[in-house]
């Protein structure tokens, strides 16, 4: 098993605009989109898993619109894996790996990328801070991905506190990314 993280490489910013462009085009005639770079990978500087995040942002009514625009361009969909709001795929290839989503815009799930993300940019010790704590982490070999996220929680959370997330929200996130507490 194990959690690979490495130190930061300019070329995901590069990628995710490839990636991002494709998705543009194929939503330019359907519904208004955003893409989005989120996740570690978004974050310059910061040590990663090499796999980038993407959320495509659209309206709730034109969640199902985004869906089968995404499909024609052979992405797979796996619905929305617990998390109401979100839709993820299966990406046509794995060159760059990737996780994409179709987000409805203005959910606590967005809402938490943008604001990780956002914060992670603008605060150099946050980002140090948190870095440490993946690499620590992902040295683990035995490391599965759920303990992983779980174990990020601490630090996730006081990166969400230098956010605009109320403290409702920030507990929500936490129970989500760590069921044990």
């Amino acid at each position: 098993m194990g959690i690979e993280v490495r130190a930061y490489d300019p070329s995901w910013p590069i990628r995710f605009e490839e990636i991002a462009e494709t998705l543009r085009s194929v939503l330019a005639d359907g519904p208004a989109a955003t893409v989005e770079h989120v996740g570690s990978t978004s974050v310059p500087g910061l040590a990663a898993k090499p796999i980038l995040d993407i959320d495509v942002i659209v309206a709730p009514e034109d969640v199902s619109a985004a869906v089968a625009a995404l499909v024609r361009i052979g992405y797979v969909h796996r619905g929305d894996l617990g998390v109401p709001g979100r839709e993820a795929f299966f990406a046509p290839d794995e060159d760059p790996r990737r996780h994409v989503y179709v987000c409805a815009a203005g959910t606590l799930n967005v809402r938490n990328h943008v604001a990780v993300r956002d914060v992670l940019r603008r605060r150099d010790d946050l980002r140090d801070e948190y870095a440490a704590v993946k690499v620590a982490l992902a040295a683990d070999p035995a490391m599965d991905i759920d303990t992983y996220i779980a174990r990020k929680s601490d630090v996730l959370q006081k990166i969400l506190a230098a956010s605009d997330l109320t403290d409702a929200e920030r507990l929500r996130i936490l129970s989500l990314n760590d069921p044990s507490r």
